[in-house]
């Protein structure tokens, strides 16, 4: 599980260029989003360096407000909880789902923080007109000596746009991942039990700085 996070959060570095697709000129294009949002997430970054590695706080409401608009956290949560998203009640749904975002947006603001310039490569992106979904592929090549990484980021297309709903770095899927992880402790304790040691978790990794669950 170490490796897969940590893999998670080396992926989540990544920005999406190059695709082919005729599309309406007012309709941005899944990396056309993404190349703009991480672009502005890496200006601010570089200019505030030393401010957001001693008060991670402003640096985790600073890529929350940047990636809000772009990844549906709630579909993202819906699938990792599987069956138990249909049990739930509202509550427990929008507890799970702002949880996982934080976790998620902390995992993401950590890596681009350690972002050192790696060279990225992506596949042309080749989407038929009227598709609802896309998946753009990227690998990245470390600064570090380290074996290429390879990312899947899944889109899907609503009404206002396209939208993040997963990524997969090496295999497994970041929701498939999740999905086994929570299902394991869903077995232990009850989905409010749950709730509440992820905002514990969250609370210690925003405390101390990090960027992988507890």
């Amino acid at each position: 599980m170490k490796l897969v996070m940590k893999r998670l959060i080396t992926a989540c570095m990544v920005l999406f260029v190059t695709a082919v697709l005729p599309v309406r000129a007012d309709e941005a294009l899944p990396d056309q989003t993404a190349r703009e949002v991480t672009d502005q997430i890496i200006k601010l970054i570089k200019e505030n360096r030393d401010t957001y590695a001693k008060e991670y706080k402003k640096l985790y409401a600073m890529v929350d407000q940047n990636l809000l608009p772009h990844f549906d956290f709630r579909k993202m949560a819906q699938q990792v909880l599987g069956p138990e998203w249909r049990r739930a009640s509202d509550d427990q749904r929008n507890g799970f789902t702002a949880e996982f975002r934080d976790l998620l947006v902390r995992t993401y603001a950590t890596a681009l923080l350690k972002y050192t310039d790696e060279k990225i490569v992506y596949q042309p992106l080749k989407i038929a007109a009227g598709d609802r979904t896309a998946t753009v592929k990227s690998t990245i090549h470390r600064t570090d000596g380290g074996p290429p990484v390879s990312i899947n980021y899944s889109f899907y297309k609503q009404d206002s746009g396209w939208k993040i709903y997963d990524m997969a770095i090496e295999g497994p899927s970041v929701v498939t991942t999740y999905h086994r992880v929570y299902a394991e402790r869903l077995h232990k304790q009850n989905l409010d039990q749950l709730i509440e040691s992820m905002v514990q978790e969250n609370k210690r990794a925003a405390a101390g700085g990090s960027g992988t669950p507890q």
